[in-house]
C-alpha cells in the first residue's frame, strides 16, 4: 500500500455520503472494491470515490445494480479512470434513458386522464384490462411498464 493514499472505510463514508454498510453491501456487490491492513482492516483507494458517485448517480436515474456492475467492470485496473472512460459508460445508457423518459411522459399523460376520469370510462381507459386478457403474460402488472 505505499505511494497511495488509502482511505478507512469511515473516510469513505463521510466522503460519499454513504453508511459503512452501504460500502460493505457495494464491495460485496463487486462494485468497489478494498484491501486489508496487516490488522485486517479495510482500507480504500481514492477512486472508490468516483466509483461511489458514479454508482449513486445510476441508481438516481433508475439504472440496476447488475447493469452498473457491469459497466464498471470495464474500467481499466491499473489507472484511476479518466473523463473518456467515464463517458463511454454514461454513452451506453443513453438510448435507454430517452425510452424510460418517453415511457414516463406517457404514463404521466395516462395518468393525469386516469385521475380525471374517476374510473368511470373503463372502456377507453388506458390501463383497463378487459377479461383479464393480460392474464396470458404472467403475473404482474404490464401496461405502463414497456
Amino acid at each position: 500500500m505505499p505511494d497511495e493514499i488509502w482511505l478507512t472505510p469511515k473516510m469513505v463514508a463521510e466522503r460519499s455520503g454513504l453508511a459503512v454498510s452501504a460500502l460493505h453491501f457495494y464491495e460485496q456487490k463487486g462494485l468497489i472494491e478494498s484491501r486489508r491492513t496487516s490488522g485486517n482492516q479495510r482500507r480504500y483507494r481514492r477512486d472508490v470515490l468516483r466509483r461511489l458517485a458514479f454508482v449513486q448517480f445510476a441508481q438516481r436515474l433508475g439504472i440496476s445494480l447488475h447493469e452498473v456492475g457491469e459497466a464498471l467492470s470495464t474500467l481499466p485496473d491499473d489507472r484511476v479512470p479518466t473523463k473518456r472512460d467515464w463517458h463511454r459508460l454514461s454513452a451506453r445508457w443513453r438510448a435507454d434513458l430517452d425510452r424510460r423518459i418517453e415511457r414516463l411522459q406517457h404514463l404521466r399523460d395516462d395518468l393525469d386522464g386516469c385521475i380525471g376520469c374517476g374510473c368511470l370510462s373503463l372502456r377507453s381507459c388506458a390501463i383497463y384490462n378487459h377479461h383479464d386478457e393480460l392474464s396470458r403474460l404472467g403475473p404482474g402488472p404490464h401496461r405502463g411498464l414497456t
